[in-house]
């Protein structure tokens, strides 16, 4: 089979890992009659879009849970900032203020308040892009390992340096909040990384958009009790609005 068409192959290739099939770089470049590092360019431009995880030869189809970041930044975003816009009010002049990777705490960039003697620091690429666009701000980059799903570094080398914080207001990322289990996220490293926040943080708050309310996801992080704030959007579902708020949320809901 050929094709002179790179992006023809390469939704190809995608079909086949989206109906669950691992690709081996070597069938595929001989199927295809191309170069092998034609190939591992396809894969990796799919591992960047979260189609697929990259191994040694080839890639297997993503894993269960939240798309890649890459795919999340433009979902919602109206609400995503009328989130950010609520929750960047609650932050003081002259904090230290730590943005966990995530499509919506990037929203926050924008609303932060200027000359506020603000640092914040963050493990996401986004993020830490867009904050350096704010001449106001001190930023401080938590470095390690890139996890391309998260968008930003979850790895021992950051957790170490969470750990050795003294974080003033933290938003914190999550992939599901439920009244019963609190925060969770679909990846180990990165809910160990959001517990190791958790610790370093004297004031804790989440922004939630209606698609994760509810939700669960493998890894808990921290109970609905452990956050000061739970920002929430204004048509949020009134039953577990009322259940969070039983559990101990303290809830702000944006503007619509």
């Amino acid at each position: 089979m050929t094709s002179d068409l790179p992006l023809a192959r390469r939704d190809l290739i995608a079909q086949r890992l989206a109906a669950g099939q691992p690709v081996v770089a070597a069938t595929l470049a001989a199927e295809f009659v191309v170069s092998e590092d034609a190939i591992r360019r396809d894969l990796r431009a799919l591992a960047a879009e979260g189609r697929c995880r990259r191994v040694y030869g080839g890639a297997l189809p993503p894993a269960a849970g939240a798309p890649a970041i890459a795919q999340r930044l433009g979902e919602g975003r109206e609400r995503k900032q009328a989130l950010a816009r609520a929750a960047a009010a609650t932050v003081r002049p002259g904090e230290f203020v730590f943005l966990d990777a995530g499509s919506t705490n990037l929203a926050l960039v924008e609303y932060l308040p200027e000359d506020a003697d603000l640092t914040v620091a963050t493990n996401s690429i986004d993020i830490a892009a867009a904050l350096l666009r704010r001449q106001d701000l001190r930023l401080l980059m938590v470095g390690g390992s890139v996890d391309l799903l998260v968008g930003g570094c979850v790895d021992a080398s950051a957790l170490l340096a969470v750990q050795r914080l003294n974080i003033a207001r933290c938003f914190l990322g999550a992939c599901a909040l439920s009244p019963e289990t609190g925060a969770s996220a679909h990846d180990a490293a990165d809910a160990e990384f959001k517990r190791a926040l958790v610790g370093a943080s004297r004031r804790l708050l989440v922004l939630a958009t209606n698609d994760k309310l509810g939700a669960l996801a493998a890894h808990r992080v921290a109970p609905v009790a452990a956050f000061d704030t739970v920002v929430l959007e204004p048509d949020a579902d009134t039953a577990l609005q009322a259940a969070l708020a039983a559990a101990g949320a303290n809830i702000v809901h944006a503007r619509a």
